[in-house]
C-alpha cells in the first residue's frame, strides 16, 4: 500500500510542477462555468419548470457535480497508451499496472479537489446551496461511482489499443457519451418522454448520476446503490479479461 501511496503523491507533485499558476486557468474556468450555471438553475426553476427535483436539490447536486468532477467521471492515464507510451512506461515497475493508474488517477485528483473544491465548498453557502449530504449512504455510493469508472474507463482504454490509430476519437466519442448518460451533466430524471425511467438501469447511470441523486436526496440510497454493485460485477470481470488480452496488442512508436 505505501508504494501505490507513493505513486499517487507523485502524481500529485506532478499536477503543480509548474507551480499553482499553472492550474489557475483550469481553476477559473471550472468557477466561470459554475456560479453562471447556479444561477440559471435558479431562474428555471423559479420560472415554473416541472422537474422532479425541487430548487434546493437542483442547485446541490449541481454544485457537487462541478466539486467531484474528476471522481464521478474517471479518466486514467491509459487513455495515452499510445501517444505518450503511458502503459509500457508502467511494465517496467514492479507493480500491477492496473494498481499504478489506478494510483497515478487517484493522486491527479489532489491539486484541483484542494484549490477548487475545498474552497468552493467553504464559499457555496453565499450562492445559497446547501452541501449537507442528504443520505450518509452518499460516501458508500462515490466509492462504487470511483470503482465502476475504473472499470469503464479500462473497457475504452482496451478499444483504443484495439484500434489504435482512431485513439482520439474514441476518446472524445467516450467522454460525449459518458457525459450525457451518466448525469453528470443534467440529471438523469429530467430527461423528457419516459426516457428517465430505462436509462437510469444503464451502466453510465451507475456513475456520476448515482452518487449525486443520493446526495441531492432526489432518489432511494438502496435501490441505487443496488444497480452500482450490479453493474460493479459484470464490468470489472469484463474489464480485466479485456485487459489481459489486449496487453499483446500493444506496440509503441518505433516498433
Amino acid at each position: 500500500m505505501t508504494k501505490y501511496l507513493k505513486t499517487a503523491q507523485l502524481s500529485a507533485l506532478e499536477k503543480t510542477n509548474g507551480g499553482i499558476i499553472y492550474l489557475l486557468p483550469d481553476i477559473i474556468i471550472r468557477i466561470s462555468t459554475l456560479i453562471p450555471l447556479v444561477f440559471l438553475w435558479k431562474v428555471v426553476m423559479s420560472s415554473g419548470a416541472k422537474v422532479d427535483m425541487t430548487l434546493e436539490q437542483m442547485l446541490t447536486y449541481t454544485v457537487a457535480s462541478a466539486l467531484l468532477a474528476d471522481m464521478l467521471v474517471v479518466k486514467t492515464p491509459a487513455s495515452g497508451w499510445l501517444s505518450e507510451g503511458v502503459l509500457l512506461k508502467l511494465y517496467g515497475r514492479p507493480l500491477p499496472v492496473l494498481g499504478q493508474l489506478a494510483a497515478l488517477t487517484a493522486g491527479g485528483w489532489m491539486p484541483m479537489l484542494l484549490l477548487f473544491s475545498l474552497p468552493m465548498a467553504f464559499f457555496s453557502p453565499l450562492l445559497g446551496v446547501n452541501l449537507m449530504p442528504a443520505s450518509p449512504y452518499f460516501l458508500f455510493s462515490l466509492l462504487l461511482c470511483i470503482s465502476l469508472g475504473f472499470a469503464v474507463d479500462f473497457l475504452f482504454a482496451c478499444l483504443s489499443i484495439k484500434l489504435r490509430n482512431m485513439n482520439w476519437l474514441i476518446y472524445r466519442i467516450r467522454m460525449a457519451i459518458v457525459s450525457i448518460l451518466s448525469g453528470t451533466v443534467i440529471p438523469i430524471s429530467l430527461l423528457p418522454f419516459g426516457l428517465a425511467e430505462a436509462m437510469r438501469y444503464q451502466p453510465f447511470a451507475s456513475l456520476g448520476g448515482a452518487p449525486l441523486s443520493i446526495f441531492a436526496g432526489a432518489a432511494n440510497a438502496g435501490e441505487t446503490m443496488t444497480l452500482q454493485i450490479i453493474w460493479n460485477l459484470i464490468l470489472w470481470p469484463l474489464a480485466l479479461l479485456a485487459f489481459r488480452k489486449s496487453q499483446e496488442g500493444m506496440v509503441s512508436y518505433g516498433g
